[in-house]
């Protein structure tokens, strides 16, 4: 059969290993060829939001025509907070592009994408990259991935893999790392020759629907891979939906993917990977079948979510400045949206109120839905991450990440008492040239706010990755950020004068000249305790002059946080308030005679509850 011309690769690769240059050479390889070349673009990674970070967060398909086969490509997250990702995209591959660094070697995110792959019987290749580094070391990174594999109980042959090395950024390939080639054809050859061709299977048709595009002319398009038979334009089907449900649909459009586009076709096989135009009320997991005796394939299944977050509708006295979008009902609708197409998320609206519960992966995973809002013109504020505590057989259980730290070797000890003192337990250490690479089994709330203190004492060198492991007993009370916050006494605007005066009681988040208002967090109390203060108190001019009356006020700089840093730093009686030009650190009661009734309540709850246990 001609679909057997067809294979079917998923790229897995640590973040910055070089898959998304890698990929574009493939589509420069199968002449189809952009102006990138030019400008330096990388085509995959299109995302205003995945260009800026250098990752890779929604998986997308392309297709390469190379000799008389066509190669399916799909692109897989690095990061574990998109594992739902992940998990969807493998379902259409046969085999897998491992691509590491020649001098990193394999990375704990690796390991999570490639374990997915190995427990689904894919074929791996693996893909040394950046053999033109200076002290890379190629020999001992393929042992390295060798033990990795063995590790994670891959079977005979899936261990004995096809090792290719090369440098994508120079664009070429080679069985032997020290014989440089002229292109990447050898990987090319090598996907052909060892990923096995997807199994032509006759009979009634079924799709597994594994993605979806988006087109503001059509609508929502459902993407697959064709399990069984043969998809036809114009006919008609059963979606069998997950919950057991069977509606009656007509496929308007077959569309194949092309490049980096899609092409019409009039029928689609076993095998090749399609997008199915026409089926409205689909969702991801939903199997498209015959439509007189409908066989649904089994829904894909995706870890469940570790964190949840508290979103609600900004009320503080600056909303609406900046967003077009800010009413509960913008928010409502986005949400619900969201959720069509990130698998991994969970969403729970609050009775009668303007609070959302939204659960996810991990802070990155939750953070890039805020960036992404933001951008788009939403107004909103958010609460601290919280982990998801589950009862297994009547205990407590709370999810534990396992958390590697490659770090200078002289703050290895710190970050040991720091990992300890969040209750992290030190599994291994290895020496890596000259740096030390710790591994911890941490609980995820430990992993809250961390990364700031590891690029602290390693002066911004740390390098942190973590990924979900297991539900463990829960492990006692985590010693939470000491330092209290400096509030904002009233509305107006911020002074020279008054900052400098105040300096000696910690560290500010704002510039002078900013906008502030009752109740917003403006810094960080030196020590313990929260402490209201006057920020806005202006220079009274006076009829005296002095020399030291005109000394200027000098200022150190403010500190300015990512979404992420803000995230991790609050408390559990803060907000971050998240506008298209703004991040603020605000208190949840923002007036301060409320806000102390509140503490008083709360402490006897406390004490009540201590004297029942």
């Amino acid at each position: 059969m001609e679909s057997q011309k067809i294979r079917n690769i998923a790229i897995i690769a640590h973040v910055d290993h070089g898959k998304t240059t890698l990929v574009d050479k493939m589509l420069l390889a199968g002449h189809l060829f952009r102006d990138n070349e030019k400008t330096g673009e990388l085509i995959l990674d299109n995302n205003e939001l995945e260009r800026e970070r250098g990752i890779t967060i929604l998986a997308k398909n392309v297709s390469i025509q190379y000799r008389d086969y066509k190669i399916n490509i799909i692109d897989t997250p690095g990061h574990a907070d998109f594992g739902g990702e992940v998990e969807r995209v493998l379902n259409m591959a046969d085999g897998v592009l491992l691509l590491v660094d020649a001098f990193e070697g394999p990375m704990p995110q690796t390991r999570f994408v490639l374990q997915k792959a190995l427990q689904m019987n894919l074929k791996p290749i693996l893909v040394i990259n950046k053999v033109d580094k200076l002290n890379c070391r190629p020999d001992e990174v393929q042992e390295a991935v060798f033990d990795l594999m063995c590790n994670l109980n891959a079977t005979d042959d899936q261990l004995d893999f096809q090792t290719i090395y090369g440098s994508a950024k120079n664009g070429w390939m080679s069985k032997d790392w020290r014989k440089p080639t002229q292109d990447i054809t050898p990987l090319l050859d090598a996907i052909i020759q060892y990923i096995p061709a997807p199994p032509y299977l006759e009979g009634t048709p079924q799709l597994l629907i594994t993605s979806l595009d988006y087109s503001s002319y059509v609508g929502r398009i459902a993407v697959g891979r064709v399990h069984r038979g043969t998809l036809r334009e114009g006919a008609d089907v059963t979606l069998a939906k997950k919950d057991g449900t069977m509606l009656k649909r007509r496929i308007k459009e077959l569309r194949t993917f092309t490049g980096m586009g899609h092409t019409k076709a009039a029928e689609v096989h076993s095998g090749d990977i399609c997008a199915i135009l026409g089926l409205d009320d689909f969702e991801i997991g939903d199997t498209v079948c015959d439509a007189l005796s409908p066989e649904p394939l089994k829904p894909i299944d995706v870890d469940e979510p570790t964190m949840s977050m508290v979103f609600t509708i900004n009320d503080s006295p600056f909303f609406g400045q900046d967003g077009k979008y800010v009413t509960s009902r913008h928010i409502h609708e986005r949400l619900e949206r969201e959720l069509d197409k990130n698998l991994a998320l969970r969403v729970e609206r609050e009775e009668n109120s303007d609070l959302w519960h939204v659960y996810g992966r991990g802070v990155l995973h939750l953070s890039v839905l805020i960036e992404t809002m933001r951008r788009e013109g939403y107004e909103l504020q958010v609460g601290q991450p919280q982990v998801i505590i589950k009862e297994i057989d009547g205990t407590k259980c709370e999810p534990i990440e396992a958390m590697t730290v490659v770090a200078p070797e002289e703050v290895s000890g710190k970050v040991i008492e720091i990992a300890s003192q969040r209750k992290g337990e030190l599994k291994s250490m290895e020496k890596i040239n000259d740096r030390i690479q710790l591994e911890f089994m941490i609980p995820a709330r430990g992993i809250i706010g961390l990364r700031n203190h590891l690029l602290t004492i390693s002066a911004g060198e740390a390098i942190m990755t973590h990924r979900f492991a297991e539900y463990q007993p829960w492990k006692g009370d985590i010693e939470k950020r000491v330092n209290g916050s400096l509030i904002a006494m009233e509305s107006g605007t911020a002074y020279a004068y008054a900052l400098d005066k105040l300096q000696d009681r910690g560290r500010f988040f704002i510039n002078p000249q900013d906008e502030v208002y009752a109740g917003q967090v403006v810094g960080e109390n030196a020590k313990e305790g929260d402490i209201v203060i006057n920020v806005t108190k202006s220079k009274k001019l006076t009829n005296m002059r002095s020399k030291s009356a005109d000394d200027k006020a000098t200022l150190p700089p403010p500190i300015i946080f990512t979404l992420e840093e803000a995230l991790e730093y609050i408390k559990d009686d803060e907000y971050v308030e998240v506008t298209p030009k703004h991040l603020r650190l605000r208190k949840i009661i923002l007036d301060e005679t409320e806000r102390k009734r509140a503490n008083i309540a709360a402490q006897a709850r406390r004490e009540s509850m201590a004297q029942q246990n």
